[in-house]
């Protein structure tokens, strides 16, 4: 039989978000809603919204008793959460970091307190559920749902509850993430990783629980999914060169397909050039039929396209941060 949780437990819920007016309010009248009787603060940290989601925030305010706006003027989501912890988590156990764009079981907050004191973890992470609206979108979330997206990913895939070296962050003890300084503020993807190899490095342990979840929605077009992909290829590059390690096999073999790509160029010389290329496709193509006929869904082929723009853009967004070139940036 589980612990109670603690009635003297005090939660910080944290959400960075940057124009999620559509979103905010759903969020937060549901987190609200489901604190129970856990003494849990609610701050969002904005980073400049222009679509009318401070002013949905601050009228809430007047309704919602324990929620915060809070100016995060580094705009994103790791100053989020550091300047968040910096200005309330004195006092407090726990920060539960929540995404705007995302959504969650009602008893979301009450698990994750529960878990803590039940494995004695420093950090819980969750895994994930991708769902789509829109058919590129679903593609994308089948394509993410899958080994041909997440190449086997446990936060992605789901899984029994276990420690784990690294998974979505949820919970974090907040003395575990003050003690390790916090997440990098120079790392604008992959800082989940980069803070759970510190946390681990430092003794804490990561606990992947199958209590609850979280559900994402991919992005609706190739564009703005190629530019996550490359920002987050760029984040995972930076992860392994602070911290000298070596990738593992699922992160590695993405790797190829740039050059697999800039190679099929030489197919002008020689066709045999091009065969990589041919052969990376035909295999994305093959599971994206596969996944149709095993699990009788329509939108495989679909995902093998969105599949590939996700791994090129992260291989792509790898060997520019590893041959430290850098995205040129609009004049003023």
């Amino acid at each position: 039989m589980s612990s109670p949780i603690l009635p003297d437990m005090k939660a910080l819920i944290i959400i960075p978000c940057l124009n999620e007016a559509r979103n905010i309010e759903r969020i937060l009248r549901k987190i609200a809603a489901n604190r129970g009787n856990q003494d849990m603060l609610i701050v969002v940290a904005d980073g400049g919204s222009s679509d009318g989601t401070r002013p949905i925030v601050t009228r809430l305010m007047e309704e919602i008793e324990g929620l915060e706006l809070l100016n995060n003027p580094k705009r994103i989501q790791s100053a989020a959460v550091n300047l968040a912890v910096e200005k309330f988590g004195a006092g407090r156990d726990y920060l539960i970091r929540i995404d705007a764009h995302g959504d969650y079981p009602d008893d979301y907050c009450q698990a994750l307190l529960q878990e803590a004191v039940d494995t004695g973890a420093d950090s819980v992470v969750v895994g994930m559920k991708t769902v789509g609206f829109g058919v590129f979108q679903k593609a994308t979330a089948v394509a993410q749902n899958s080994k041909l997206g997440n190449g086997g990913s446990k936060h992605r895939a789901g899984a029994s509850g276990h420690w784990i070296d690294h998974g979505h962050h949820a919970l974090m003890r907040i003395s575990a993430f003050r003690q390790v300084g916090g997440y990098d503020e120079t790392f604008t993807h992959n800082e989940d990783a980069e803070l759970d190899f510190r946390l681990r490095k430092s003794g804490f342990r990561i606990w992947m629980t199958a209590k609850t979840y979280m559900v994402y929605y991919p992005r609706s077009a190739p564009y703005p999914l190629f530019r996550q992909y490359l920002g987050y290829g760029r984040g995972r590059a930076r992860n392994l060169l602070k911290h000298r390690s070596i990738p593992k096999l699922r992160q590695a073999i993405p790797l190829a397909v740039l050059p697999v790509v800039v190679g099929a160029l030489l197919a002008v010389l020689h066709w045999a050039a091009a065969v990589p290329l041919i052969v990376w496709v035909v295999a994305c193509l093959g599971y994206g039929v596969w996944i149709a006929l095993s699990e009788r869904n329509a939108y495989g082929p679909l995902a093998a396209l969105s599949a590939m723009i996700m791994h090129l853009a992260w291989s792509a967004g790898f060997w520019l941060e590893l041959l430290k070139i850098k995205p040129r940036r609009a004049a003023a």
